[in-house]
């Protein structure tokens, strides 16, 4: 049977389960074989009640014979009684209790683990648990490893629960799995070792050891990084191949007029960016570049000094961003900049009158204008550029795939620029942006102001009040900025809108308070931001929508409540707002409810203000799933490997995949067949289909 087989002609499956299985994502024979185990019970490796000692790891599976809450002076506690044929012993909850007596039932057996403690009694205090149906502790006693399949409640209507799937692997799949063709190339399996795809399904599904069940999936982690890995070798071969139809003789006049009417020196980070630029824009093929800069590491300057080369080349420039205000701010600092060599700055956004919006126009298409600063704007149809040889994207994760695409098309084979302000750690970079060529700026100017970080408890908020007060009467404006989380927005809101009365009636009645959140329209906080630009606005109250695009210099001050609620990257972000000027900023993190671990990840924000190293710490904290959200589209999801866990077979399958790309750029060789056939199937919706033809 081939991999491709729909799943519907899969013997045991059938038309209703197919149907179930599609919405599981689940289409065909091979996506059955690959949907692994969540986990697995080693009969070797439970132990029995009686044999429990104090102080080791260990892992039961018995009936729950009884469960109750227990009330005491300190606090109310959750626990349950479970038994098997040798003993009994206590599992208690202290911590959601509330949720966790609605998970259990009387009389179902359960697996748990934990480290065994003894008060009165064997207990388990917070232990992992698996809720176990009927036939995964049936075969317990078969002295296997059994595995525990995921379900969902319309698998199992089907019978496709876990000992559902287990039956049906069992009964049909055993014999089957030996008639799956490989699909990684000979020489990688034999020179790293790793399992032909046959033995890897045998042991994955049906393990004869611990060992063999390591060695299954680590073959399988290793796979689904290479094909990830390849499909970006895929993507970054495609954008090398296209040819652009300019020319760059020089750098031109206007990049030296404007680096010499700088305000400030360069720092060496970004003279070294520059460079990496300028190789690339001079070269036959395209750019697809991504800058990497933290908060406040000069990637504007960057962009308008590029910018200018293709200016003085007698090309436009265009620079995209995400929101108005981020447009505006762009437009303001590169006409100021970019003044001095006479470059001719256009903005356009939605909401300009009609005449000043068909002049704009006209500029662009004629060339006359030759700096572009806009938002999505850019890419509508009435917008047509004369020779755009340069677009600069900043905050590309706020932008669809489709959005992005628009604006290249505008000029034919453009160079592309990317900037983020968002640090990705090294590992996340080479999957997220794996297919571009990457530039670091990993040095802040010295003109910058520092930021002083200070972690405060509500007890200490009436000193922070007071030092607010101070700063604003010698001319400094401040943030307060409240969370605003998508499981409890409407929460978080109410609290931020009665958090800006309390201190705008009871705190700062003598100061200009203003709110911002995410529920007011582009227009209304537009109008608010502007105010806090000019100095009208003494306190900008907001929820997280400051956290790009606000640069107002005289802003010196940043108060951030519930801290401990927000990623450390996010925060970061926020304290980024302010010292943006000469002066130096202060930032308060307000913890409002301290826990080991909250208080852990926020000393991380205290102790350093490198975003690069906070995001590394970021990740190993918060796991890889925070920094899919930084990329949209064109990603597959991780269904075995785990970007942190695994970064070392993430780097040794990236340098498989770009050395047989660099082989053999089309998988054209025979002995390539599986690997390209099995790419276009289960990667088209991610690359250009044309790519690999």
């Amino acid at each position: 049977m081939q991999g491709n087989t729909p799943v519907t002609y899969v013997k045991g499956v059938g038309p209703k389960r197919s149907e179930v299985l599609a919405k599981a994502g689940i289409s065909t024979f091979l996506d059955l074989l690959y949907h692994f185990p969540r986990r697995y019970l080693d009969r070797s490796t439970i132990t029995p009640i009686a044999k429990l000692k104090p102080g080791t790891e260990s892992t039961i599976v018995g009936k729950v014979l009884s469960m109750n809450t227990v009330r005491t002076r300190k606090r109310p506690y959750f626990q349950i009684l479970i038994g098997d044929d040798s003993g009994q012993m206590r599992c208690v909850w202290f911590n959601g209790a509330k949720y966790i007596q609605h998970v259990f039932k009387v009389g179902e057996m359960v697996a748990m683990s934990g480290k065994v403690e003894y008060y009165g009694g064997l207990q388990f205090v917070h232990p992992d648990y698996d809720i176990l149906e009927s036939g995964d502790y049936a075969t317990l006693n078969t002295a296997r490893i059994i595995p525990l399949y995921p379900s969902t409640a319309d698998l199992k209507k089907v019978g496709l629960d876990s000992r559902g799937f287990r039956r049906l692997f069992h009964k049909y799949f055993e014999k089957l799995i030996w008639q799956i063709d490989e699909i990684l190339p000979r020489n990688i399996l034999d020179s790293l070792k790793f399992y032909e795809i046959n033995r890897a399904l045998r042991q994955i599904h049906f393990p004869d050891s611990l060992d063999e069940l390591d060695g299954a999936i680590r073959r399988f982690k290793f796979e689904e990084l290479f094909f990830l890995q390849l499909l970006l070798a895929v993507k970054r071969r495609s954008i090398k191949e296209i040819k652009k139809n300019l020319r760059y003789e020089s750098t031109g006049a206007h990049l030296k007029t404007i680096y010499k009417k700088l305000p400030f020196e360069l720092t060496e980070a970004q003279k070294k960016v520059i460079h990496e630029i300028w190789d690339d824009m001079k070269s036959e093929t395209v750019m697809n570049r991504l800058l990497q800069g933290d908060v406040g590491s000069g990637k504007t300057v960057v962009a308008l000094l590029c910018a200018s080369i293709a200016i003085g080349n007698g090309y436009q420039a265009a620079v995209m961003a995400p929101t108005e205000i981020l447009a505006e701010q762009h437009y303001r600092n590169l006409r100021k900049l970019g003044g001095p060599a006479g470059i001719t700055v256009r903005l356009l956004i939605g909401g300009q009158k009609k005449s000043e919006r068909e002049q704009i126009l006209a500029e662009i298409e004629c060339g006359t204008a030759e700096l572009i600063v806009g938002t999505h704007a850019l890419i509508q149809e009435t917008v047509t550029f004369q020779n755009l040889a340069l677009v600069v994207i900043d905050e590309q994760h706020r932008f669809g795939v489709l959005q992005r695409s628009q604006l290249i098309e505008k000029g034919f084979n453009p160079d592309v620029l990317v900037m983020t302000a968002t640090p990705i750690p090294r590992t996340m970079s080479m999957t997220l942006y794996g297919d571009m060529d990457v530039s670091v700026l990993d040095e802040l100017p010295a003109h910058k102001g520092k930021i002083i970080t200070r972690i405060v408890n509500v007890d200490q908020l009436d000193n922070v009040y007071d030092y607010i007060r101070k700063q604003i009467k010698s001319g400094d404006q401040a943030y307060i900025v409240y969370p605003l989380i998508e499981e409890s927005a409407k929460m978080d809101l109410q609290a931020a809108i009665q958090g800006f009365d309390y201190l705008r009636e009871r705190v700062f009645p003598d100061f200009s308070l203003a709110l911002v959140h995410g529920g007011m329209n582009s227009a209304e906080k537009d109008d608010v931001m502007h105010r806090f630009s000019d100095g009208t606005v003494d306190i900008l109250v907001s929820t997280t929508v400051i956290e790009v695009g606000v640069d107002n210099p005289n802003a010196t001050i940043m108060v951030i409540e519930n801290a401990e609620r927000f990623g450390l990257t996010q925060v970061h972000q926020l304290r980024g707002r302010i010292g943006r000027g000469e002066k130096n900023g202060v930032c308060v993190l307000v913890e409002r409810k301290r826990t080991e671990t909250s208080h852990k990840r926020l000393g991380i924000i205290n102790g350093t203000t490198d975003g690069f190293e906070i995001s590394e710490q970021d990740l190993k904290l918060r796991g890889p799933g925070e920094f899919y959200g930084t990329r949209q589209h064109g990603f597959p999801k991780m269904k075995i490997a785990d970007l942190l866990v695994d970064k070392e077979l993430l780097k040794l399958a990236r340098r498989e995949a770009f050395m047989l790309i660099k082989n053999d750029s089309h998988l054209r060789r025979p002995d390539y067949s599986n690997v390209r056939e099995h790419l276009i199937q289960n990667y088209a919706e991610y690359m250009n289909f044309v790519d690999v033809l």
